[in-house]
């Protein structure tokens, strides 16, 4: 069975077994590096991709279940002018510490955005809240995801 998507706006076609998870295709036959393996049961958010522009992890995701999508990583969020807001946010508020939730924390709070461009902070948590940061860096997410929606104060 040959399953084909769009990866970071490249074609690719995947001929191996349809069960296999995006995440391994993504990190061992394309090698990007952003979705992390963290739980393996989705539900931690370090493997988190966008799948036709929403979010979605990939640890369990069947590639049979892709044919068709659009898959954007972390990679691809920044452009020739720069890093997203989003990224430049966690970037300027130091937001990430070890690091390991990073791409899932970045992936959720674009995804967010894009479908509420001023949320709360009630909404913010609830966006991230499938996403584990282990060092306690959340007040600090907060303030990124506030500062990339655009509030002078983060």
């Amino acid at each position: 069975m040959s399953i084909s998507l769009t990866v970071n706006g490249t074609q690719h076609v995947f001929d191996g077994d349809p069960t296999t998870p995006l995440l391994y295709f993504l990190r061992n036959n394309l090698a990007l590096n952003g979705p992390k393996y963290g739980c393996g049961l989705e539900q931690c958010g370090a493997c988190m991709v966008l799948i036709d522009g929403t979010k979605g992890p990939t640890c369990r995701i069947p590639m049979a279940e892709l044919d068709g999508k659009s898959v954007t990583t972390l990679e691809a969020l920044a452009g020739a002018d720069g890093l997203h807001p989003v990224q430049q946010a966690f970037l300027d508020q130091q937001a990430a510490q070890c690091g390991y939730c990073t791409n899932g924390m970045i992936i959720a709070s674009v995804s967010l955005l894009s479908e509420n461009p001023a949320p709360t902070d009630g909404e913010i948590r609830e966006a991230l809240a499938r996403n584990l940061c282990r060092c306690g860096t959340h007040s600090r997410i907060l303030k990124a995801v506030r500062a990339a929606a655009g509030d002078p104060n983060g």
